[in-house]
């Protein structure tokens, strides 16, 4: 599919695909297992140990180091933590390329060459499997002072608080990234997760086997993003497993939430766990680094 989301489908092929994935996405998996408080310790425990890769890796990153380098440290990182395999391959995007201008195919995502530079904002992306529970998270840092970066982290955290509350509405998926999308180009700011793969603000998180034969990843396409074993497993969900411009079922399960918005040379996001049950919408954890150190920042 093309890069990026058009208001009307760029021709019959495209008007199908979105009736086909409105229509499929009606059909939702049961989700009841992954809402019971022994699963959520678990994703909890996956999250945290996410989350110390991305901000213990921040931390070593300097000046000229390469995304794949950067990369490779999270992956390391990762192993030595637990993690079995990962659901996506680890993602370190430097300046520019984190608001993913100018891209003609998804395989220009990947992790690059490219150096990091004096004033890059950085973004860190991993989505480690621990004893079978899954975590996606992102993290964007600076290693200077940033201003564009600090407004941007700052009406990130407006959506954090908004979140939950359309969620726990009537609103479907489809109608929560519209609104989404209206309140970013509301503040002046471009919608880059409308450049994601199937344009998703966000994808369901599960639970998979220990030691599955399948967790590599084979490097073609969008596809190329995840695991076998992952991709299989957004196949098994079905259209229901992404939160798109065309999902209109159940909100009900675990989501990997992930706005991404820029602005010119730059952009920024965060990522992590938000749980919708029957008694409303709520983030899995409040103790993450992009809450945690506004907090300290305010005092």
């Amino acid at each position: 599919m093309a890069i990026g989301y058009r208001d009307k489908p760029a021709g019959v092929l495209d008007h199908v695909y979105r009736f086909v994935v409105k229509q499929g996405s009606k059909l939702t998996p049961d989700t009841s297992e992954l809402l019971l408080a022994e699963a959520q310790t678990g994703f909890k425990k996956a999250q945290r140990v996410a989350y110390d890769c991305v901000t213990r890796v921040g931390e070593q990153l300097h000046l000229g180091m390469t995304e794949l380098e950067a990369a490779s440290l999270l992956e390391d990182y990762l192993r030595k933590a637990g993690s079995e395999r990962f659901l996506h391959r680890p993602f370190a995007w430097f300046g520019d390329h984190s608001r993913f201008d100018g891209y003609q195919h998804y395989g220009e995502y990947h992790p690059s060459q490219r150096r990091l530079s004096e004033g890059d904002v950085v973004i860190l992306d991993v989505s480690p499997v621990i004893d079978g529970y899954t975590a996606d998270v992102g993290y964007t840092l600076s290693m200077m002072p940033h201003i564009e970066m600090e407004e941007a982290m700052s009406f990130l955290l407006e959506l954090r608080e908004i979140i939950p509350v359309l969620f726990a509405s009537s609103m479907t998926p489809k109608e929560i990234w519209s609104e989404i999308n209206h309140l970013i180009a509301q503040r002046g700011f471009d919608n880059i997760h409308a450049r994601y793969p199937f344009c998703v603000l966000g994808h369901r998180v599960f639970r998979l086997k220990a030691n599955h034969p399948k967790a590599k990843r084979i490097p073609i396409g969008s596809s190329g993003w995840f695991s076998i074993e992952a991709n299989l497993q957004f196949l098994k969900t079905g259209f229901s497993a992404a939160l798109t411009p065309e999902n209109v079922g159940s909100k009900i399960g675990l989501w990997a939430i992930e706005p991404h918005i820029g602005w010119h040379g730059g952009g920024a996001k965060f990522e992590e766990i938000l749980v919708v049950d029957h008694q409303g919408a709520r983030w899995l954890d409040d103790d993450v680094p992009h809450v945690t150190q506004r907090i300290h920042k305010q005092k």
